[in-house]
């Protein structure tokens, strides 16, 4: 695996195995960063002098809290600097998915949460190695095709410019969450099962900027690029905070099946360790995250929100991938006495800290957002 390849840990289940033995897990993968749905002290000190990058993430649920400088000072010491410099920790994100929830109050509270976040780790100077962002769906774009159309919905163009120029005064990376899995199983006819999973196909080319595409990822990604030059922003770090294919689904879930999730998260890791760029942006840094490091046996909603992990609970491969996983004789209960749900964002009792088990809502269900109809036109397959 290429050395820039990020993985997402998320823990929605009641049999993974502790974080001490995740962490041979990743190293044998040569996955290099981690993106944590919350900050579990559990696996950031499993993950202690490891080498290994974390983003650790604030929900959804306490972005509220976060709107108190006091208690962003306090979240930031407990979550991230008690934990530095031993556990690598270069970005916190504050919130998931925030905007697409069409949550006027939760939306009213990024920016300032992002904000008070951010002065917390000036204060104890940390902001020159520990960034601040948020992910954002695709389905924050209203047009994505042909990318160099791309633009944000209307109604959501004034906070994403709040946001970016947040981006631009603090030099951290703009994510987005794409999943060119819901455009095929949105419409299987009409969208090429080759296009989507970087299989060799005609493509497409931009009548606009007459570039070629030959897999949809690299289009969605461009549409974000040229929908942050429509609003003035042409030289903003895009990462993909996640992306993956589902190895199992529900009877009307086409396209879930090891095979084709192999060939996606295959090909996507050939393309990341060739370091090729997108058509628009040749010479960018693709990072990307893949999703997810287990599948994850709570998670709510269709199967294939259970089966997105390339590994199995017991730590064997979900499909080959060409690496080992860990010994499956292992016990995979932690013995850490957490709810067997997910880790907790910190063990502190604050009140903008989970303690129930609880996960961000931003979280729960990727396709919540209903993010296929959003995704690309797919006229031209036609």
């Amino acid at each position: 695996m290429a050395t820039s390849i990020g993985i997402n840990y998320g823990q929605i289940a009641n049999n993974l195995p502790p974080p001490e033995k995740v962490v041979p897990l990743v190293k044998s993968m040569g996955a290099t960063r981690v993106k944590l749905y919350d900050a579990d002290p559990h696996v950031l000190k499993a993950f202690a002098n490891s080498g290994v990058e974390f983003i650790v993430s604030l929900g959804n649920e306490y972005l509220s809290d976060m709107k108190d400088p006091a208690k962003a000072q306090a979240w930031v010491k407990t979550n991230v600097q008690a934990y530095l410099p031993a556990t690598k920790i270069t970005c916190i994100a504050v919130g998931n998915e925030v905007l697409t929830f069409n949550d006027t109050a939760l939306s009213d509270n990024l920016l300032p949460a992002m904000e008070n976040v951010y002065a917390a780790l000036v204060s104890m100077s940390l902001d020159k190695q520990v960034s601040v962002t948020t992910a954002h769906s695709v389905a924050i774009l209203e047009t994505s095709y042909p990318p160099s159309s791309g633009a944000f919905r209307r109604d959501l163009v004034s906070c994403v410019t709040q946001v970016v120029d947040f981006h631009c005064k603090t030099g951290s990376p703009f994510l987005i969450n794409a999943y060119p899995y819901f455009a095929y199983k949105a419409d299987p006819k009409q969208v090429q099962l080759d296009f989507v999973l970087f299989q060799p196909n005609q493509g497409i080319v931009d009548p606009v900027t007459n570039l070629h595409y030959d897999n949809m990822l690299f289009a969605q990604i461009d549409a974000v690029h040229s929908a942050l030059a429509s609003i003035g922003y042409k030289n903003v770090c895009v990462q993909i905070s996640e992306t993956g294919w589902p190895s199992k689904g529900d009877a009307d879930e086409l396209g879930a099946t090891p095979d084709n999730a192999r060939k996606y998260n295959c090909n996507l890791i050939k393309l990341v360790s060739q370091k090729k760029g997108t058509p628009l942006k040749p010479n960018s840094n693709l990072n990307i995250y893949v999703f997810a490091l287990f599948n994850e046996n709570l998670k709510p909603g269709p199967m294939s929100e259970r089966n997105y992990g390339l590994f199995k609970p017991d730590g064997t491969p979900s499909y080959p991938l060409g690496f080992a996983g860990i010994n499956a004789g292992v016990s995979t209960n932690s013995s850490s006495g957490r709810s067997p749900a997910t880790g907790s964002g910190s063990t502190t009792p604050t009140s903008w800290s989970p303690q129930d088990g609880s996960s961000s809502p931003g979280y729960m269900s990727i396709t919540s957002n209903s993010v296929s109809i959003h995704l690309v036109s797919f006229s031209f397959f036609l």
